[in-house]
């Protein structure tokens, strides 16, 4: 019976079922073979450009091991693996064995370059006679060329437990070129802690993460779900992370609750930081050295864009009057960051050296002003940008000054759905629109959520620019092309339940040139 590609990548099933098996590699080094299957995690790749990528895997026959080592014994293992031109691997370009290691709990990364660019690949690996799924990535255009369409789609916050992972399952069908994770990958909590109404639908394993072995063991949780296995294999992913994956709300190196004694926490972001690199497809330029972790990086896709991924995380200052919605004056002094000054110079310069036809900004937390207050007060939330307004002013005038000639911001972080227009003067309404701001929902993150009229959301009265609302569980879906780029917000009825169908609540295109937002679709209610 033909296998069709959807079966191979959104199936999960495994190279070997669908071709000749790869060539025996040698046992492990210095060991006997392995006795069951360790690809339990999955593929994923990362970090496309015009010549290469990531592949990465890690071995886990036990994922859920409280070491946090799989079950994999303490010894390096040999894998090899393998890229084809065709999904059936006929026509294979690349192969060669990387030893998965211990000291990086058996994970591997596979950094290829000297690929033709803008083509399809598919990759797998073999360990012994185990073979893993089948992925699928791309090389990005050519530096100078602009190339075709581009299907690019963004996700954020997944916690486990408050529900299934049905979001990741019907991207992966769409089978885009290109997935951004914009953080909260996975969440610290213990089970019975972060609660949604009515109780979760599923538990973490083992305690709050603070180790090494923690983390490692969350991390093998999360990536054992097939709906995220799925999602990985089918396109190559950017990442970068937002707070669940240390600490909520953790500025630099302050915890979310500073006043509380915390004298392991540099420790436990240090742990953090190394189990993220080890099961995130990055290049090597992303190597943890102890509490320092390089992630905002840049990848141009031709000239047709060019994705600034930022960390919010690593370098800001603390919040300025704590978290939550606050009238902080500390909010506006312009000593204070969100990027921390070298990653802001990193960021302008990047504005000014860009001939890409669309500047993206992949990053965590809203970026446009949210104000709660219909009075006088500007009350906004603290640990996003708004929190930091004079560094958001800096930016925003950066790509102004630079000549960006399409800036857009994608987001995530706040459970919700969200578009804005995007000023210099958010005092004032009728001053000239200079961006536009994306926000994805979570995945799972604060249950099922509920369908609304967006107009009756009371922030949109407060801030005009605020143009769309939904509390539903999805993702947003764009397609990029020369002359504009669409979005559609796309949502899952429920997510307590697996399985749910996925439908597009609204769309929006933002012309080239043209900077703002313009509803093309608004599903009605009901």
């Amino acid at each position: 019976m033909p296998i069709s590609r959807r079966t191979l990548i959104v199936g999960g099933v495994a190279a070997g079922a669908a071709a000749a098996a790869l060539p025996g590699t040698a046992a492990s080094a210095s060991g006997g073979p392995l006795r069951t299957d360790p690809f339990t995690l999955g593929v994923a790749s990362g970090d496309p450009d015009h010549d290469g990528f990531v592949l990465w895997t890690r071995l886990a026959p036990r994922p859920l091991a409280e070491d946090g080592l799989g079950g994999m014994p303490d010894r390096p293992v040999a894998v090899q693996w393998e890229l084809a031109a065709d999904e059936r691997f006929r026509h294979v370009v690349r192969r060669g064995v990387a030893l998965a290691r211990p000291q990086a709990a058996h994970s591997v990364h596979v950094e290829l370059n000297g690929l033709p660019p803008g083509r399809e690949f598919f990759y797998r690996f073999k360990a012994d006679r185990h073979v893993s799924p089948v992925g699928r990535t791309r090389t990005a255009p050519a530096p100078w060329t602009l190339g075709g369409a581009l299907a690019m789609a963004f996700v954020s916050c997944s916690q486990y437990e408050h529900g299934y992972f049905t979001a990741y399952r019907r991207l992966a069908e769409e089978e885009p070129d290109l997935v951004l994770h914009l953080g909260d990958y996975q969440y610290e909590y213990t089970k019975d802690t972060y609660n949604i109404p009515g109780g979760n639908p599923r538990d973490h394993e083992g305690p709050e993460t603070e180790t090494l072995a923690n983390y490692r063991q969350r991390h093998a949780q999360y990536k054992a779900d097939a709906d995220l296995q799925a999602a990985h294999a089918a396109a190559p992913w950017l990442v970068v992370w937002d707070d669940h994956e240390v600490d909520n709300n953790w500025a630099d190196e302050v915890p979310e609750n500073p006043d509380v004694p915390q004298p392991h926490f540099l420790a436990r972001r240090a742990a953090a930081f190394q189990a993220y690199w080890e099961n995130m497809p990055l290049r090597r330029t992303s190597i943890p050295r102890g509490i320092d972790m390089r992630l905002y990086r840049r990848i141009q896709w031709g000239r047709l864009a060019t994705f600034h991924m930022l960390d919010t995380r690593q370098y800001r200052d603390d919040q300025g009057c704590g978290d939550g919605y606050k009238d902080c004056p500390a909010a506006y002094d312009p000593a204070r960051s969100i990027t921390g000054p070298e990653q802001e110079a990193w960021l302008l310069d990047g504005f000014r050296r860009s001939s890409a036809r669309w500047d993206i900004l992949g990053q965590q937390v809203f970026f446009a002003q949210r104000d709660n207050n219909a009075g006088p007060a500007t009350v906004t939330s603290q640990d996003s940008w708004d929190g930091y307004a004079a560094s958001r002013d800096r930016i925003t005038r950066g790509w102004l000054a630079a000549g960006v000639r399409n800036p857009v911001v994608l987001t995530g972080d706040v459970h919700a759905h969200w578009a804005s227009d995007l000023k210099l003067d958010y005092a004032d309404p009728t001053s000239r629109t200079v961006g536009s701001e994306l926000v994805c929902s979570s995945i799972t993150s604060g249950g099922n959520g509920a369908d609304s009229d967006p107009a009756t959301h009371p922030f949109l009265a407060i801030n005009p620019h605020l143009r769309f609302y939904n509390n539903q569980r999805g993702y947003v879906s764009t397609k990029i092309r020369a002359d504009r780029l669409d979005a559609d917000f796309k949502v899952v009825p429920q997510v307590t339940t697996p399985g749910a169908p996925v439908y597009t609540r609204a769309s929006y295109t933002i012309e080239d040139r043209v900077p703002g937002l313009h509803q093309t679709y608004l599903r009605p209610l009901g």
